[in-house]
């Protein structure tokens, strides 16, 4: 593979680590970086650069895994509960997370097709950038005074599966998945930072499935001459999206939704107005 393919796969994996978790929309600014600069649909062929992307998901998706680990060992029963924990206080369970992944898995199965085939457009995602942007400065405006999930594990099934419904819109391509649910948790109570934890806890099993039947389905594309390709994606998704998410989850409870609702708007604006 020549220098500038390598550097194509890092630039694209970069992207996606740094925006995949942040309420900005991956999908959005991987219409500029790749569809509109980098074109890797010229370089490689079109099935082999939708996998690609799918690959570059799951170093993202293993950042959250790294970031939550204990959490996710909690859930899953491998990790001895906390001293808090048996002195009474309450841990996030998995049933909750459950309930909260049933309404875009059941959605997400009936219109996947529907979905590819009608919602991703370059004008629909600019829609969804400023409806995404939108719903996030009605959350930071209206959220309930009283904030009655501080913490993840405070989150109750109610809310779960009503924060569930608003990852719904995340199915609409450029409205984003952490937008939307985050926006979704502040209206209903949760803390800025809970409804943050909640939203990556619960995209890793969605994402993770979604991602897993894709390559399943495109194993064929694993070809010698693209696995540096992919490796390389791969590796600079997972960095990126470490630091991204670290950072994001310092940063939400301080600054809150709003400044990403408007660095939406103006992104929306500048692929409208320098890319159409």
């Amino acid at each position: 593979m020549s220098l500038w393919e390598f550097f194509v796969a890092f630039i694209l994996g970069m992207v996606e680590g740094a925006t995949e978790f942040a309420p900005v929309s991956s999908t959005g600014h991987m219409i500029i970086v790749d569809d509109m600069l980098l074109k890797s649909k010229e370089m490689l062929s079109e099935p082999v650069a939708n996998t690609f992307k799918v690959v570059i998901q799951l170093g993202s998706i293993l950042a959250v895994v790294i970031v939550f680990k204990d959490r996710f060992f909690n859930l899953l029963g491998l990790k001895k509960r906390t001293t808090a924990h048996q002195q009474g206080s309450t841990q996030l369970k998995l049933s909750v997370v459950i309930v909260g992944l049933i309404p875009a898995t059941i959605l997400g199965f009936l219109f996947d097709d529907y979905i590819d085939e009608h919602l991703f457009s370059v004008n629909t995602v600019l829609i969804a950038l400023v409806a995404g942007a939108v719903l996030m400065l009605i959350a930071d405006k209206f959220a309930p005074k009283y904030v009655q999930a501080e913490t993840v594990d405070e989150v109750t099934y109610k809310q779960a599966f009503f924060v569930g419904l608003f990852q719904c819109l995340a199915l609409w391509p450029g409205f984003s998945r952490s937008g939307a649910t985050i926006s979704g948790g502040v209206l209903l109570g949760l803390s800025h930072r809970a409804a943050a934890d909640f939203t990556f806890i619960m995209a890793v099993p969605i994402m993770a499935g979604a991602s897993a039947l894709s390559l399943i389905s495109n194993w064929e594309y694993f070809t010698p001459d693209v696995l540096p390709f992919f490796i390389v994606g791969f590796i600079s998704a997972f960095i990126f999206a470490l630091i991204s998410i670290r950072f994001f989850l310092v940063l939400i409870d301080k600054i809150k939704l709003t400044p990403f609702a408007i660095y939406r708007i103006v992104l929306a604006a500048v692929i409208y107005f320098v890319f159409l």
